[in-house]
């Protein structure tokens, strides 16, 4: 894509690839320390209150698979560019959103402008490394923003929401969406794209709609009752679609998600325990700092640094002690030994008291949990990659990361709603109102736990070892 004379434009151009790709990092923590800000605001009830996050989840992994295939059909830059204005668009609608149904509704379109950006910056980034040793250094830089995004996102939105407001976390988008659009236009080659390929338009609408309407019914389920005719409905339908889903899948010759890897025993192991996982480290997110603002009276800034020390241990391990792990030791035993330490810091969470403190209550869960993801992640990845041919990897990676978007949407739902329902029925027997709130998260993070080591057992009794070494390699790099 480059001559060699001007080859260092290269790494200018993975810099603001980068750059665009933080964003949509930064947006899946920066948000959560301003949710009871957001919820004071805004008048959010607890169970509305999920849907500033799951609106957000839910279209960025339905429109992940299909943002893919957009970009090699119509080229990747055209693509890359498209998403990053949908994105930068939405957030500024998000920063001035003075109702709920404003906010929410933004929030679904940053979703899919992320999901456009995530599925693109990797194939751009490809395709301007072709050397091994410089793909490699640069799938490190792209690993590491990945990584470290989060710890960036929980102290910038608490400072944002501290010193300003939570308008600001996504208003902060704005300029630097502008930023990267005009230096990709001068740094980043057009790039054409392959052979016209049937869309699953299908696909991505069944399964987004699908998961939606059961998310929507999950978190509504004890105000319109887990038996009245609009829950039942509501989830009668979610299946409907998702049958027609299956069938499309089955049925289409370039299928949104192939069905057939799920014949794969690690294909399918890896999706269900990302399922899991996922469904118990968005609950432990987005509880815990209700949590820690609600209960502890933590302030939004210092939220963003009870959650530093989890994240920065998840960061360090992604620049390359997690795939040592996997190469000395195969990804079952690491998968299943992280998901265990992750295990014990939600149950740690899950004895949170009403008087607790930083030191004593927040920071052991905390450092168990980000040894527990950083070791875990990669044997996740690997695992998913581990059984299919090498020109069907990136659907892989696409459906595990798709697997762990959908199951952090649906697990937040449910634990979420199953929590509200604890504290409405401590309340009716007469507790403190904060005490009420605890009893309440104490039982979300009981059934987290409970996710994570399922998620754990499966990994370590179904899944077989080990990759080749240059599948650790290969996973190192990223």
């Amino acid at each position: 894509m480059y001559s060699h004379a001007d080859s260092h434009k290269r790494w200018w151009a993975l810099t603001i690839l980068c750059l665009g790709v933080l964003m949509i990092v930064l947006d899946t923590t920066i948000v959560n320390v301003a949710l009871p800000s957001i919820q004071s605001d805004l008048h959010f009830s607890a169970t509305d209150l999920v849907w500033v996050v799951n609106a957000y989840m839910l279209t960025f992994g339905g429109f992940l698979l299909l943002g893919g295939r957009l970009g090699d059909l119509y080229g990747h830059r055209r693509l890359f560019l498209l998403g990053l204005s949908l994105f930068t668009l939405a957030s500024l609608a998000c920063g001035l959103a003075h109702t709920q149904a404003m906010l929410i509704g933004a929030r679904s379109v940053q979703g899919i402008g992320g999901a456009v950006v995530s599925a693109v910056a990797l194939s751009l980034i490809m395709n301007l490394f072709t050397e091994p040793q410089e793909r490699a250094k640069a799938m490190g830089v792209y690993g590491f923003v990945c990584a470290g995004g989060g710890s960036i996102g929980v102290l910038l939105g608490g400072l944002l929401t501290t010193q300003l407001n939570w308008h600001w976390i996504f208003l902060v988008n704005v300029p630097i969406g502008l930023i990267v659009f005009g230096l990709c236009m001068m740094l980043i080659p057009a790039t054409r794209g392959h052979a016209p390929t049937r869309l699953d338009l299908g696909g991505a609408f069944t399964i987004t709609s699908s998961l939606m309407l059961a998310v929507y019914a999950i978190v509504n389920g004890n105000g319109a009752g887990w038996l009245s005719a609009q829950t039942v409905t509501l989830l009668a339908l979610a299946v409907v679609l998702m049958a027609a889903f299956l069938f499309i899948e089955t049925h289409n010759a370039s299928p949104l998600m192939p069905l057939s890897m799920f014949r794969l025993r690690n294909v399918s192991t890896a999706n269900a325990a990302g399922v899991l996982w996922a469904a118990a480290m968005f609950a432990w997110f987005f509880i815990s700092a209700l949590y820690m603002q609600l209960v502890l009276g933590f302030s939004a800034m210092q939220i963003g640094l009870a959650f530093l020390p989890a994240n920065i241990i998840m960061a360090v391990f992604s620049l390359g002690l997690s795939a040592r792990l996997v190469m000395r030791f195969g990804f079952r035993m690491p998968l299943a030994a992280g998901l265990l330490l992750a295990a014990g810091g939600l149950a740690l969470f899950s004895r949170m008291p009403v008087q607790g403190t930083f030191l004593m209550d927040v920071l052991p869960g905390m450092v168990l949990l980000g040894l527990g993801a950083g070791v875990a992640f990669n044997p996740v990845l690997l695992a998913a990659m581990s059984d299919v041919k090498p020109e069907d990897a990136g659907v892989a990676s696409g459906m595990v990361n798709t697997s762990f978007m959908m199951g952090g949407a649906l697990g937040l739902a449910a634990l979420t709603s199953l929590s509200e329902a604890k504290t409405e029925a401590a309340r009716v027997a007469g507790l403190a109102p904060l005490v009420a709130l605890t009893d309440g998260y104490r039982v979300a993070f009981v059934l987290a736990t409970a996710f994570a080591l399922l998620a754990a057992g499966l990994g370590a009794w179904l899944l077989r070892d080990r990759p080749s070494p240059e599948e650790a390699s290969a996973v190192a790099t990223h």
